[in-house]
Formats: C-alpha cells, sequence, structure tokens
C-alpha cells in the first residue's frame, strides 16, 4: 500500500492511500464499512498490523465500487509529510563512492567504517513534500543535499537480531538529507544536519510488502532538473538489518521512528567545483518505487 497524509481544499490533513491516480480517504472509507480506523498515519503505525490488515481489507472490497466522498482525483488533492517521526537516525559513510568523496571534500576518514557512522535529527527538522528547505545565508554558504532511503520503523526493537530484523520494518519512504557542510562543529553533524527544514520527507510511506528487495532501488536527485546523483542501494556498505541491529543494540527503535540509510556519491561538496543550493532552486530526490520528493528553497532572513 502506498500510504499518504493529504489535504481536499484547504481543508485539514487526512489519511489516505494512494492508488493509480486516485486518492482514497481511508476514514471516510472506514466510516462507510461500519469500521474505525486511526486517523493519521503515525497512529496508524502504532497500532499495529490488525489496523493494517483492516486497512488493506477496506481497500480490497471497494476497488470496484468505492463508497461516494471516499475517493478523490489525486490531481485535486494536495500531499503533506506523511508524519513527523518520534526520532530519525541518520547513517552517515554508507555508500563506498561517497565515503572517497567526503574524504577528499570533507576531512573524514579514508578508509571504510567498520561499523554504521550514527547522527541525529530532531523532529522538528522535517517538512513535507513541496514545502521549502530554509536557506539562511547568515548560518551557511554551504546548503547541501542527500538523497536517502528511510525506513520507517513498525515494531518496537531493542537488541534485535539481524536475522530478526526485517520483522520490524513497516515501509520505506524519502529523506532528503539537507546539511550546513560549514556548521560542523568539531566534527559533530547535528547543527549541520538538524536545523528546521533540513529533513525533507515523503511524499507516501510504502508497506514492506509492495518492495520486493529494498537493496535494489534506483536512487538519485536533480537540482534545477539536472542530475546530481544517479546510483542504487545495492551499494550501501550496511544493510537494513545491520543498522537495525546495531542502532537497536542500544536505542529502542519505535513504531514511527525513521532510519534514513545514507546517501550515494554526487553531494554537492564533492563536486568539481563545489555546488551548493541557493534560493530559487527546486530539488527533487527520486527512488524506485516511492517516487519523487520535491521542495523548493527559500531565502529565509
Amino acid at each position: 500500500m502506498r500510504l499518504v497524509t493529504y489535504t481536499l481544499n484547504g481543508g485539514g490533513p487526512r489519511l489516505g492511500a494512494q492508488l493509480g491516480d486516485r486518492m482514497v480517504d481511508l476514514t471516510a472509507l472506514a466510516a462507510a464499512a461500519g469500521s474505525e480506523l486511526p486517523t493519521d498515519l503515525l497512529a496508524l503505525i502504532r497500532s499495529g498490523r490488525p489496523a493494517v490488515d483492516e486497512v488493506r481489507s477496506l481497500l480490497g472490497r471497494t476497488e470496484s465500487t468505492p463508497p461516494g466522498g471516499a475517493v478523490h482525483a489525486l490531481a485535486d488533492v494536495r500531499l503533506c509529510v506523511p508524519f513527523r517521526p518520534g526520532k530519525i537516525i541518520g547513517v552517515g559513510l554508507n555508500y563506498v563512492e561517497h565515503v572517497a568523496e567526503s574524504h577528499r571534500t570533507l576531512d573524514t576518514e579514508r578508509e571504510l567504517p567498520d561499523r554504521p557512522v550514527l547522527f541525529s535529527k530532531p523532529a522538528t527538522a522535517v517538512t513535507g513534500p513541496g514545502q521549502p528547505i530554509l536557506h539562511n545565508a547568515g548560518l551557511t554558504k554551504q546548503l547541501d543535499w542527500e538523497c536517502e532511503l528511510a525506513v520507517v520503523i513498525g515494531r518496537p526493537a531493542y537488541r534485535v537480531a539481524e536475522e530478526d530484523a526485517w520483522e520490524h520494518v513497516f515501509g520505506y519512504s524519502i529523506v532528503n538529507d539537507i546539511s550546513a557542510r560549514d556548521q560542523r562543529r568539531s566534527g559533530q553533524w547535528f547543527f549541520s544536519k538538524g536545523q528546521d527544514s533540513y529533513a525533507p520527507f515523503g511524499p507516501v510511506v510504502v508497506t514492506a510488502d509492495e518492495i520486493a528487495d529494498p537493496h535494489d532501488l534506483d536512487l538519485g536527485l536533480k537540482v534545477n532538473g539536472e542530475t546530481k546523483q544517479n546510483s542504487n542501494t545495492r551499494h550501501m556498505l550496511f544493510k537494513i538489518p545491520r543498522l537495525i541491529a546495531d542502532i537497536s543494540s542500544g536505542v529502542t527503535l519505535e513504531p514511527g521512528d525513521v532510519i534514513a540509510t545514507g546517501s550515494p556519491s554526487g553531494v554537492g561538496a564533492g563536486m568539481v567545483p563545489p555546488q551548493f543550493l541557493q534560493p530559487g532552486d527546486l530539488v527533487e530526490a527520486t527512488i524506485q518505487h516511492i517516487g519523487t520528493l520535491a521542495n523548493p528553497v527559500v531565502d529565509a532572513r
């Protein structure tokens, strides 16, 4: 399923499922069937498998004759950020070629890391599709992009073994790991990567059953229509089960948490000469089977 949060005609956020060029309002669908569902995506994720199974059942029963008022044309709705994660855990240096370009341009280690490099983004950094990435020239002259596969956690995970990790994955989305390269502080990345709007997220959450192999997805990024990143998730250094096992060895992953699994090469800092985002730019991060997350860059002053 392709689960979203959307608005219609300026109304409040609604829980929906995208079916091709149609948007199904899941709350209205449940009401018409005499059923009840959580009214937002985070609550649905936290409700666990019974709620998700009910959504799947409702969609299956209404595929041919959906009730009136429960279906809208996709073109008539506005997609919002799917939900605000409890925590976002970023993974640095998780593609081999990005390790090389980071060493060359960002003074990181030359050697491949022997365990995942982790950092966090606060929930206040999250913004949705079509929403602005804030460029504050008083804080950065080096605003950069990173297209990343987002793993959405569906079940609590603590000290999870790699072989059991898949049981804790709800689905997948896109995170654009925006970074102010000149705001690293003594090697720490929090302020560089955690400012408001530095975690565009969306436009949909695709449930895990829809992605046959998350380690074989093309991903890339364009700025103003020009390709900057073009890779495949098969090039991850640490795969998803290893990331979940490593993080959960000391940090409880909760339903609705997001792991941003790292960026391929092609970031602005690695260009010759370096290229960085400016107000007026349009950034489009695309991952196969998920979609495109597009955000304009605006002057924050």
